[in-house]
């Protein structure tokens, strides 16, 4: 199906590109060891792919509401247990396992061969390139099923996902406040690529078996025999909205993610919950950083991520049929930012937070304010190269490109700005400018395109 939207090269083209990143990059170890431990580097690399592995797990919190706007009569997959004679469980098992070849084919083999393959180059064992395979693949699939299952857990019960939620937290916690000790320091996968033995892989192998298998027995997808009744609340939500540009736009958008039952689970699953794992790995790193660096590095991976707020508000349309009406793309694109906006009162809540209870309390503003320089940055980028289809498009290799050399030079300037001085980050307010330059490029190019319906 991707092969089909933008060409069966450019989408052959994307795990060469992991391929070529991986494997020049591997070069470049030498270098970062003299100033950071290989078991640091090693822990940065597992938790990414650990991100990973949440971020294509939420993929699959769609309702049905969702799923019949942009795919209207066709069949759904998830949802033939209805008229054919396989269960539930067996679809979803054959989906899950679907994801995991077609992921690990796509993102994590490309990056662990360009290691492999440079590993003789660099001083690294075979045998070491190997095991970094099949520690990556236990975290990126950690990920995967601990979303699967959080999910499935979320479907049947949301009272008992925060409970179970807050169960982990307040272990979690505990650990770190009287114990201390991190917990991150015994993710499995990691455990094992620092010591391998038989009994960490036996160990990670049950613990991920255990995840998976519960996943798919606890999985239902949501039947819709039942009759919903919903107040009529778009004129009232767009009465309030109108300090906006176009508040019609704006309050179709929020009632979609209402109504969808998608805005509290892509808060969960697509945002607060990889980035307060990601948040414990990352705090392993602070005796290698500057003062306030681990801050100020958390903001901006946190920018990067909400700027995926975007894709979320993408969702929900089949943009096909608004080449029907007199209504431009631009228009469209302006309503779904409009939408983008309100959402960042999430990721800013979300840092301010964090500096707050890391006892930074002084510098949460400039890190709130880098945090929401680069979400706005990167989501510009995404409407100038994929207009209404930034799930999709993504894979195409020279958009993936492009789109990494300007994201990945503003990181690299104005995290190193915030290094040297936490209040340098309000320089990255300048990021709104280019932010607003390609967003008008966005506009005029795809005025120019009928709207595609995927």
């Amino acid at each position: 199906m991707h092969s089909t939207m933008f060409g069966s090269i450019s989408f052959t083209l994307f795990p060469i590109m992991i391929f070529g990143i991986a494997f020049m990059g591997a070069f470049l170890l030498p270098l970062v060891r003299s100033s950071m431990p290989a078991g640091n580097l090693a822990l940065i690399v597992h938790a990414s792919f650990l991100l990973l592995g949440f971020m294509v797990g939420a993929f699959g919190l769609l309702g049905n509401e969702v799923m019949n706007r942009r795919f209207g009569q066709a069949s759904l997959l998830a949802y033939s247990a209805r008229s054919l004679p396989l269960s539930e469980a067996h679809i979803f098992f054959v989906f899950v396992v679907k994801d995991i070849v077609y992921y690990f084919f796509l993102w994590v083999f490309p990056f662990c061969f360009g290691y492999i393959l440079a590993s003789p180059f660099i001083g690294v064992p075979l045998a070491g390139s190997l095991l970094l395979l099949l520690s990556l693949t236990l975290a990126f699939l950690y990920g995967l099923c601990t979303v699967f299952f959080l999910s499935a857990i979320y479907a049947r019960s949301r009272a008992l996902l925060y409970l179970a939620l807050l169960l982990l937290s307040i272990a979690w916690g505990s650990a770190v406040a009287f114990l201390s000790i991190n917990p991150a320091y015994f993710f499995p996968p990691m455990l094992l690529f620092s010591a391998f033995s038989w009994t960490n892989l036996l160990l990670s192998i049950v613990i991920l078996s255990a995840l998976f298998v519960l996943a798919v027995f606890l999985f239902s997808p949501e039947q819709t025999g039942s009759i919903k009744e919903l107040r009529n609340t778009f004129a009232p939500l767009a009465r309030r909205l109108t300090f906006l540009p176009d508040p019609s736009l704006a309050a179709k958008d929020l009632i979609d993610l209402y109504r969808s039952g998608s805005a509290i689970g892509q808060t969960l699953f697509s945002f607060l919950i990889p980035l307060a794992v990601i948040w414990f790995f990352l705090s392993l790193l602070g005796p290698f950083l500057p003062p306030h660096g681990l801050l100020f590095l958390f903001a901006t991976i946190t920018g990067v991520i909400a700027s995926t707020m975007y894709t979320w508000v993408t969702m929900f349309d089949s943009f096909g049929p608004y080449a029907c009406l007199p209504v431009p793309v631009s228009r469209i694109i302006s309503g779904k930012l409009m939408t983008f906006t309100l959402l960042q009162a999430v990721p800013v809540l979300f840092v301010a937070s964090v500096g707050i209870l890391s006892g930074e309390t002084l510098y949460a503003i400039p890190a709130v304010v880098l945090c929401l320089a680069v979400s706005y940055y990167a989501a510009g980028i995404m409407v100038w190269l994929t207009g209404l289809s930034p799930n999709v498009l993504v894979y195409d290799v020279k958009v993936m490109a492009i789109y990494l050399v300007l994201l990945g030079v503003a990181l690299t300037i104005f995290s190193s700005l915030a290094f040297a001085n936490p209040l340098y980050s309000f320089a990255s307010v300048i990021l709104f400018v280019p932010a607003w330059l390609f967003i008008q490029k966005g506009k005029v190019r795809w005025d120019a395109v009928e709207p595609s319906g995927f």
